[in-house]
């Protein structure tokens, strides 16, 4: 399988546009914690080598990789959409408010963003173009999505201080076993989503 190329890109500024952002998510499937989302524009002088999808990276690459990108890009932005963001919108929903919050946090307003998924999030301060599998098609979008991830990872592992009992170090808040039990002990926190199916017996 090839790496992520900077082909959509060097498309868009052949087209004219300057700034491009890939824009990727991390989180939807967890029963505790935030949406994390993040937009990178990155240097077409200056790329990062070894960029990939966040989902086929290990921890370590992704932490060896989460400063090269800093260190490289030319703007960042991460946001979340808390818990409580996702029951009042739901998981699809938030995730989209996220992105759009995202791109406008940029500090370089992007001319095009390039966006994982098919959705195209409402309040945009730029086009947009979706990409189904981006994160492993796409340098940006790929760096984004080892952003969002090592960023959420890094707050859920915060998490645990607060609340050893759920395990949040181990499985940043998905459904594990092990998080099922702790929830059948213990019951939800606040941080856990109150609209997902939390039982123990849930599948």
């Amino acid at each position: 399988m090839s790496e992520p190329h900077f082909d959509f890109e060097r498309e868009a500024m052949a087209q004219g546009c300057r700034w491009v952002a890939g824009v990727d998510e991390v989180g939807r499937g967890p029963l505790a914690g935030p949406v994390g989302v993040a937009a990178v524009i990155l240097d077409p002088e200056d790329l990062p080598e070894g960029l990939d999808d966040s989902k086929v990276l290990s921890e370590a690459k992704r932490d060896e990789l989460r400063p090269v990108i800093f260190a490289k890009a030319l703007s960042i932005s991460i946001v979340f959409a808390s818990p409580e963001e996702i029951d009042a919108h739901n998981i699809r929903g938030a995730a989209l408010r996220a992105m759009a919050r995202a791109v406008r946090a940029l500090s370089l307003r992007p001319d095009l963003a390039l966006i994982d998924g098919r959705d195209v999030p409402d309040g945009l301060v730029c086009p947009a173009r979706p990409i189904i599998g981006g994160d492993a098609l796409s340098m940006s979008i790929a760096a984004a999505s080892i952003i969002a991830k090592t960023t959420r990872d890094a707050l859920m592992r915060n998490l645990a201080r607060d609340f050893p009992q759920y395990g949040f170090a181990s499985h940043v808040g998905y459904a594990t076993a092990l998080h099922r039990e702790a929830l059948a002990l213990a019951g939800p926190c606040p941080y856990h989503r109150r609209s997902f199916r939390l039982s123990v017996d849930a599948e």
